[in-house]
């Protein structure tokens, strides 16, 4: 945001419009017209002052302080009706846990709504009820700024749609928003499971004696339960029934409350002209975590603050939307994340009801373990404990063991593309690259993908296993790690091209094709990648067995190169790849249409290779969970590629995601594509290995203490700091088995001193 400049954007004679009257809309209406009295506020709302949705609104301690900072008067008439309280209880199966140190405060919402009338008439601003605003463009038109505050369904943001150009999603659950007479002494979460499927109770206090209940439920339990007959009375009673222990046997209440579905709102822009969208009419954020309100309050926080410093509104919309849009997107990730735990419940309650519990916690990805243990040490010990951690060690650092290679940790150095090979041979670069992440201490390093052929190379300097001299160089690694990193694993990674080859190192061009010296391209179906990739040739059955043999041998060689794991590159839109994606597989025989049929080279690949790989040493396959792309692979698809490899014989799956179409659309974010991994372990039984975007140990040992991995594999983390797991270990004062640093770095297990901080403190102050 700009520095303070001497004109504001809106001057002592600006006239302002306020469309919708509810926490945000009424907030930045009293901070617009207390920054400068001079100004003319209107306020329009459609309902009546009293009329309002939901009971209870949670405020963190960040908002309520902007506000103190913003509007003592507010801050002070909030603070006297404020409920507070810092436990969160889980209620699953009989079993309650209670986590402590978290922190909350709420309010009514009726309440809150009172409060902001009455700040606001005491400034004059001047609040319509029971009023229809004009229409968008007349407001426009006659005032020199427009607040669209009109919530999820904004009629303003439909009006100008063409500017804004939101983007709403619908998701997969109902709720419904009602009260109780119950006293809760903390945040609540309640598991019903009934005939029908799961329904899940989010309860918290907004005062002394009264609670916000929220009943939840995927739209098929909803409807598989009766709840589309029932009328509105007899829903509430109904989930009262439900619900019984939770609310001591009190009934629930609703005010006009309806079943609902929640929908997403993103706009790829925030203002038009004058207009700008405030709260819930530019983001709304699932409930679950509790930040509507809290969204809405810092948007007009922000907004009159850069009214305030820019000299144009133009130029304070600017401001406003560059401020706030970061804040925003990551909490709608963390609100996603939080939102599709709770769609996807039922894949979690065959945890331990404890480490149920920490699940839930972490679930958004802001709670995590390391901040858990501050909050919370008891309970976050006994959830490691009841995992299998040895005292004093880090989930990451616990061993696991796949068929006769146990790993002394979690930490997998991911498969990384080096393109640094010559003629498929690896060389110095490779030794130490390989070697120093060994050195680094991860309990898995994956070399690149390794290619069988000379044609499945994506660039003229990957790697291969298609010779013998390949073979001797890939030997001269895998000793060394041995020989100097014992302890950990070294796996290698096989796979080819397909239509994604024969193209130009990355840092010259990625996925542009070479300008001369091509080979010829390969693929399930005759498909370029992308406009100007080149077309592949279409494989024909005595091809596909060709290449099953170069899978066999390059696989025959890895084993005599003395890897320890091999894992089948089946994702990216790679050639196997390409076979299981509906999107790139448009055979009309016998390996092409239904999942059964495309899944039936990669396992005859699979089968090939299982077949010469030593029966001790296990075996992987990395898929692409989803294509993030309209009409490709599903995450139930993905379930099922994940299922048929471990009934052939895959020890785990590397659950990756997309690469597989150019127009793919990913939902990139902290630790994104964890909740694929999740739900194939749970649905399918099998180990698997998390990848994407997880950066820090704190998010590799939630991971791991939570159920929804086994192994995390991590690259960009790697190749910034190669020993980041013996890093990680000095970081958590860990020094076990779980991690060993090699004989010559000992010394180092300390972070050197960067600068004195002994220096003696003053203990006197004299006065002049």
């Amino acid at each position: 945001m700009a520095g303070t400049v001497s004109a504001p954007a809106l001057g002592a004679r600006g006239r302002v419009a306020i469309v919708g009257g509810g926490p945000g809309g009424l907030y930045a209406a009293a901070l617009l017209k207390r920054l400068d009295p001079g100004r003319e506020v209107v306020l329009w709302e459609r309902n009546a002052p009293d009329d309002t949705f939901g009971f209870g609104v949670v405020l963190s301690d960040e908002t309520l302080g902007g506000i103190e900072h913003a509007d003592p008067v507010v801050h002070e008439a909030l603070r006297r009706h404020l409920v507070r309280w810092d436990g969160i209880d889980i209620v699953h199966r009989g079993v309650r846990h209670t986590s402590s140190g978290h922190g909350f405060a709420a309010l009514g919402r009726t309440r809150l709504l009172e409060i902001l009338h009455d700040r606001c008439r005491d400034l004059g601003v001047d609040l319509r009820f029971r009023t229809a605003a004009p229409p968008p463009d007349t407001l426009a038109r006659s005032h020199d700024l427009v607040v669209a505050a009109d919530g999820a369904h904004s009629t303003t943001r439909e009006a100008y749609a063409h500017a804004f150009r939101p983007h709403i999603t619908t998701h997969r659950c109902r709720y419904i928003w009602l009260a109780a007479d119950v006293p809760f002494d903390a945040f609540r979460f309640d598991i019903a499971e009934t005939e029908h499927g799961v329904l899940q109770l989010h309860g918290y206090p907004f005062s002394p004696d009264v609670s916000t209940v929220i009943v939840e439920m995927r739209e098929e339990v909803w409807h598989a339960a009766g709840f589309d007959e029932l009328g509105d009375r007899e829903s509430v009673e109904r989930c009262a029934k439900i619900f019984a222990d939770a609310l001591g046997g009190r009934p629930l209440r609703s005010n006009h409350s309806a079943w609902t579905t929640f929908r997403t709102v993103v706009n790829d822009r925030w203002s038009h002209g004058n207009v700008v969208l405030l709260g819930d009419a530019a983001h709304t954020a699932h409930f679950s975590i509790g930040s509507g309100t809290k969204l809405a309050v810092e948007d007009a926080l922000a907004l009159a603050a850069c009214l305030t410093e820019q000299p144009t509104v133009g130029t304070a919309l600017a401001a406003y939307e560059e401020e706030r849009r970061p804040v925003v997107a990551s909490t709608q990730r963390a609100a996603r994340a939080s939102l599709e735990w709770f769609e996807n419940l039922a894949l979690h309650l065959g945890r331990r009801p404890r480490q149920f519990a920490f699940d839930l916690l972490t679930r958004s990805r802001r709670v995590t373990h390391g901040n858990l243990r501050l909050r919370d040490p008891h309970f976050t010990a006994e959830v490691e404990r009841e995992f299998g951690c040895p005292p004093g060690t880090p989930p990451m650092f616990t061993p696991f063991r796949l068929r006769g290679l146990t790993l002394r940790n979690r930490v997998v150095v991911s498969p990384m593309d080096m393109y640094s090979a010559v003629d498929g041979v690896p060389g110095d670069f490779h030794l130490v690259h390989l070697g120093a992440r060994a050195l680094g201490g991860a309990g898995l390093v994956m070399t690149e993908m390794v290619c069988v052929s000379p044609e499945g190379r994506i660039t003229p300097g990957c790697a291969g296993l298609y010779t013998g001299r390949q073979a001797e160089a890939w030997r001269r690694i895998t000793d060394f790690v041995h020989r100097r990193a014992p302890g950990t694993g070294i796996g290698v990674q096989l796979g080819h091209s397909g239509r994604k080859g024969s193209t130009k190192l990355m840092w010259e061009g990625m996925d542009e094709p070479l300008d001369d010296g091509n080979w010829p391209l390969v693929a399930a179906s005759p498909l370029p990648y992308k406009p100007g990739s080149r077309t592949p040739r279409e494989l024909s059955r005595a091809r596909l067995t060709d290449l099953r043999e170069q899978f066999t041998a390059a696989a025959w060689r890895a084993a005599r190169a003395g890897f320890d794991l091999l894992e089948l590159h089946c994702a990216h839109g790679y050639l196997l790849s390409g076979f299981l994606s509906p999107l790139t597989n448009r055979r009309t025989d016998a390996y092409g249409g239904s999942l059964a049929r495309r899944l039936r080279f990669p396992l005859e690949v699979f089968d090939a290779v299982r077949a010469v790989w030593p029966e001790e040493r296990p075996m992987t396959v990395r898929i692409s969970a989803t294509d993030w792309a309209e009409g490709g692979t599903a995450p139930e698809e993905a379930v099922a590629i994940a299922r048929a490899f471990a009934a052939h014989g895959a020890d785990a799956i590397d659950v990756s995601t997309g690469q597989v179409v150019a127009e793919e659309r990913p939902e990139f974010g902290r630790s994104y594509q964890t909740p694929y991994a999740d739900l194939i372990r749970h649905e399918a039984g099998v180990p698997v290995i998390a990848v994407g975007a997880i950066s820090s140990w704190d998010d590799v040992n939630s991971l791991i203490l939570a159920g929804r991995t086994d192994l995390c594999a991590l690259g960009r983390p790697h190749l910034y700091d190669p020993h980041w797991t013996l890093h990680a270990a000095a970081e958590q004062g860990y020094d076990g088995p779980g991690v060993v640093w090699p004989a010559p770095y000992r010394a180092g297990r300390r972070p050197p001193r960067t600068g004195r901080t002994d220096a003696p403190r003053p203990r006197l102050t004299l006065g002049g």
